[in-house]
């Protein structure tokens, strides 16, 4: 058969348009790239910061001891102001959801390796004292963590996120300060009940998880102007400015 239309010209095949999904999601150049970020700091924080108990001279209240993990953690929680602001609520839930699965193989995994019988020279038998000291936590303490984090973060970006509505996209340091305020308190009083109540007297349970509170939140303060600054070059970088206005705020919910 020939493949000329008599005028001896070839015959071009038609010209398929290319199919568009519109419900195809965008390509975000750093959000994977913060979602990583955002988990490592989860993890360091929770496990190593965790480790070690500082102690601070307060003005008014004098010694205070608390967790060096208090140090890191509240970047995670500027780490999910800064992810509903650009991307939205459901780009930090999948995030949530990646740190909480994260927590928990860690946490199974600490367990395993402390559990696991260690070798029996000298060495091995005096770290695996240190060992199980660092990463040897009791269930109640994995439990509370990782229950504090989870609620925390969500109740974060969710008010941040209705904030941002409310205000119309006004007063950023009003939302990051406000929500992470909200946020922190489920994740201290949650964490300190479900970790110590009954093991620690109540006013000492009710003492530390303060503490910890206005620690976490005094850093919210402190690193606006950064939260400021990363907001911006990312909202210029992607091309977006996320308002959550038909969004579905289930927690439950992992897909975009």
């Amino acid at each position: 058969m020939s493949d000329t239309n008599g005028s001896n010209l070839p015959v071009t095949a038609p010209v398929v348009a290319p199919v568009i999904d519109a419900h195809k999601r965008p390509a975000f150049r750093y959000y994977d790239l913060l979602l990583a970020t955002f988990v490592t700091v989860l993890l360091c924080s929770n496990l190593i910061g965790a480790g070690k108990v500082a102690v601070i001279n307060l003005p008014g209240l004098g010694p205070v001891s608390y967790s060096a993990g208090v140090l890191f953690f509240p970047i995670s929680y500027a780490f999910g102001d800064i992810l509903t602001e650009v991307y939205g609520y459901a780009y930090d839930r999948r995030a949530v959801w990646a740190g909480f699965a994260a927590i928990v193989f860690a946490a199974i995994m600490s367990a395993v390796v402390v559990a696991l019988p260690a070798a029996s020279d000298d060495y091995s038998s005096h770290f695996q004292v240190h060992l199980a000291a660092v990463f040897g936590n009791t269930p109640r303490i994995v439990l509370g963590s990782i229950v504090a984090f989870w609620v925390g973060s969500l109740v974060n970006s969710f008010v941040l996120a209705k904030m941002k509505l409310w205000t119309q996209g006004r007063h950023l340091w009003l939302r990051t300060i406000g929500s992470t305020a909200i946020g922190e308190a489920f994740d201290s009083s949650l964490f300190y009940m479900l970790a110590f109540y009954a093991i620690w007297p109540t006013t000492q349970v009710i003492h530390v998880a303060l503490v910890q509170y206005l620690l976490k939140t005094s850093w919210e303060i402190v690193a606006t102007p950064f939260t400021y600054w990363i907001v911006g070059a990312l909202k210029r970088a992607e091309n977006r400015d996320h308002f959550d206005r038909d969004t579905n705020f289930t927690p439950f919910r992992i897909k975009l």
